[in-house]
């Protein structure tokens, strides 16, 4: 997945008090969009240290921790580990390089994950093909922004490009909405967030 290693340098580093605020309020947003998730599975893709999977792990069966950083999984098993969690596990992968054909999920979540992924509809694939029949992926991140300009990320998404392209890929039931505004929240910019829930 792309830019692993900057989130390598930054893991031990990471949980500042802006990404901890910023993880709570997609908690809450993704929470409004669960269906009877105590007995279902889900997936945090991409997941960092855990900041919003942790926030999550009580509404559902079980969760999985997934990211490309060794570092990055290596802090959150030291915080599963801390609190004695039973219901998780963790795993290091790139669904970039390959498909991932033994997990499945109920829901997959990731939270400002796809601007840091090249190949988007790739792994928008892969991610359908984890997800159990019914199951739903649950996407948090920026919308388009002409102000930021970077070659290591995208620059936001066309929610209505996006919901295109998920349905071409097989997602139904694709809906989405803004849900947050902030100041310079996004390379140093005022930005807004975005929530999408499409379902298998």
């Amino acid at each position: 997945m792309g830019n692993t290693d900057k989130f390598e340098m930054i893991a031990n580093i990471y949980d500042t008090s802006e990404r901890i605020q910023v993880a709570k309020m997609s908690s809450d947003a993704i929470r409004e969009y669960l269906v009877d998730a105590k007995s279902k599975s889900a997936i945090d893709f991409g997941c960092g240290t855990g900041l919003v999977g942790m926030n999550l792990i009580n509404d559902f069966k079980s969760m999985l921790f997934l990211d490309t950083s060794p570092n990055m999984i290596h802090q959150i098993k030291q915080k599963i580990s801390d609190l004695n969690i039973q219901n998780v596990d963790t795993l290091c992968f790139d669904l970039e390089k390959e498909g991932l054909s033994d997990v499945h999920a109920d829901y997959i979540f990731m939270v400002q994950v796809l601007l840091h992924i090249q190949d988007v509809e790739l792994v928008l694939s892969r991610l359908f093909d984890v997800l159990n029949e019914g199951g739903h992926l649950l996407i948090v991140d920026f919308n388009e922004n002409e102000k930021v300009v970077s070659d290591i990320v995208h620059n936001g998404f066309n929610q209505v490009k996006l919901t295109d392209m998920m349905t071409k890929i097989g997602y139904r039931n694709v809906q989405s909405k803004t849900f947050y505004h902030g100041s310079k929240i996004f390379m140093g910019q005022d930005a807004s967030m975005f929530i999408l829930d499409a379902q298998k």
